[in-house]
C-alpha cells in the first residue's frame, strides 16, 4: 500500500515542473525582451509618447487586469505595481505588460503592449 502511495506522489511532481518550467520560460522571455530593447527604449517615458491612452484603458478592463492583481496580492490589487524597487523605468514597465501578455496568452500586439504600459504609467508609476 505504501508503495502506491509513493508512485502517486511520484506521478504528480511531473506536473509541477511542467508548471513551473512554462512561468520560468515565461520569465525568460520577458527578461530577454528587456535585454534585446534598444538601450533608448529601455530608459525613458517616451516609448509612450504616441501611445493610444484610451485603447490601453480598454485592454486592461477586456482582459480582467485588475481582477487578475486583486487575486494575486488582495486588497485592490494595486499593491502589485511597484514590486520592492523591480520596475524603475518605462522599459521595464512595459517589459512586464509583456511578459504579463505572453503569460496569460493575452495576444497582444506591441503597440497594444505599450498602451497598457502607458496607461500604468501614467495612473502608477509616473516615469518622465
Amino acid at each position: 500500500m505504501k508503495h502506491l502511495q509513493r508512485s502517486t506522489t511520484t506521478r504528480s511532481r511531473p506536473l509541477d515542473a511542467r508548471k513551473a518550467w512554462t512561468l520560468g520560460g515565461a520569465l525568460l522571455l520577458g527578461a530577454a525582451a528587456l535585454l534585446l530593447a534598444p538601450p533608448s527604449q529601455a530608459q525613458g517615458a517616451e516609448i509612450f509618447k504616441d501611445a493610444d491612452i484610451a485603447l490601453g484603458e480598454r485592454l486592461i478592463a477586456e482582459n480582467k487586469c485588475v481582477e487578475c492583481h486583486t487575486r494575486q496580492v488582495g486588497g485592490d490589487g494595486s499593491a502589485i505595481y511597484k514590486p520592492l524597487g523591480r520596475i524603475n523605468t518605462a522599459g521595464l514597465l512595459r517589459g512586464m505588460v509583456e511578459m504579463c501578455n505572453t503569460q496569460m496568452n493575452l495576444g497582444m500586439f506591441p503597440e497594444e503592449v505599450t498602451a497598457v504600459a502607458a496607461v500604468l504609467n501614467r495612473d502608477h508609476y509616473k516615469f518622465k
